[in-house]
């Protein structure tokens, strides 16, 4: 019996790195998954329908069950149809994972409009595209006992704010708060909703100059983007119906648990602010636990 025996999987950017890892281990044990990838290049350009295909094929070649889609995320329509086709193909949708994504880096003042907007287009509304229909049709069958997830894929960049991706940062840090917000709206019909945020070598990661200089990645390397697939599969399964509304580091064989924004320090008036009095007790009380600048 695997964790996920029964289940019904959608998989975005599975056709490459962390996605494939994703959905080799969903099938591996017991999922029936659709492999949806589009076949762009790093920065969104170009479609090849190779790599869906291939990771189908390795997954039947495995005794596994899966199915391509090369619909694209940011068409809304084309998102829907990637919902139905796992509902056609398996005869339901248990599990949304969105792991698609492009990157077009740039500091901020040399960014163009239509590098923010091609980034946050795929990351962003790609994420909403296919959890807005996965999440209709969980909502149509008002199953509060059922256990759907959703698991959307942030990053460090936002976590943490790349310095030479503004576009990428926004809308991983975006997709934070689309997964809270969706926590507190769909628990009632049985759906959990968390996010991971992965460290592995992937394409991605092979873009950023410091990065180019290492090794290759092998399938047993601790950078393999295949050590993030063992959190997902947990997520998917039905043993975490008890985590939602959460974000998961996971790197190498580490894996943590983020906190959730919470008050650290405050200051209070007894009516309005004097500008100065204001100044005075933020230095004292803000700037200790602050600190200094770099």
């Amino acid at each position: 019996m695997g964790l996920l025996d029964g289940r019904v999987a959608l998989i975005t950017g599975a056709g490459r790195g962390i996605g494939a890892g994703i959905a080799r281990l969903f099938a591996r044990e017991g999922a029936a998954v659709v492999v949806c990838d589009l076949g762009v290049e790093l920065d969104g350009s170009g479609q090849d329908a190779g790599p869906a295909h291939q990771v189908v094929e390795e997954i039947r070649g495995a005794g596994g069950r899966a199915v391509a889609s090369t619909a694209d995320v940011t068409d809304h329509a084309a998102a829907e149809g990637m919902v139905r086709q796992a509902i056609d193909e398996f005869g339901k949708l248990d599990v949304l994972v969105n792991v698609a994504g492009i990157l077009r880096d740039r500091m901020v003042f040399n960014m163009t409009p239509e590098e923010w907007d091609a980034v946050l287009r795929v990351h962003l509304r790609g994420t909403f595209n296919t959890t807005k229909h996965a999440t209709a049709y969980w909502r149509e069958l008002r199953d509060e006992h059922a256990h759907h997830r959703l698991i959307n894929f942030t990053s460090v960049s936002g976590l943490h704010g790349a310095p030479g991706q503004p576009n990428y940062a926004a809308a991983k840090l975006g997709i934070v708060g689309f997964t809270y917000s969706c926590a507190n709206a769909l628990a009632r019909y049985g759906v959990t909703s968390n996010a991971i945020s992965p460290g592995a070598a992937t394409r991605m990661t092979a873009s950023v100059p410091d990065q180019r200089r290492r090794a290759p990645v092998s399938s047993g390397d601790e950078r393999a983007p295949e050590n993030v697939a063992p959190i997902a599969a947990y997520l998917a399964s039905d043993r975490s119906d008890w985590l939602n509304g959460q974000v998961i580091h996971a790197s190498g064989y580490q894996v943590a648990l983020y906190n959730r924004p919470h008050v650290i320090q405050q200051v209070a008036s007894d009516g309005p602010w004097e500008l100065e009095h204001l100044a005075e007790m933020v230095d004292a009380s803000f700037r200790p636990v602050v600190g200094e600048p770099g």
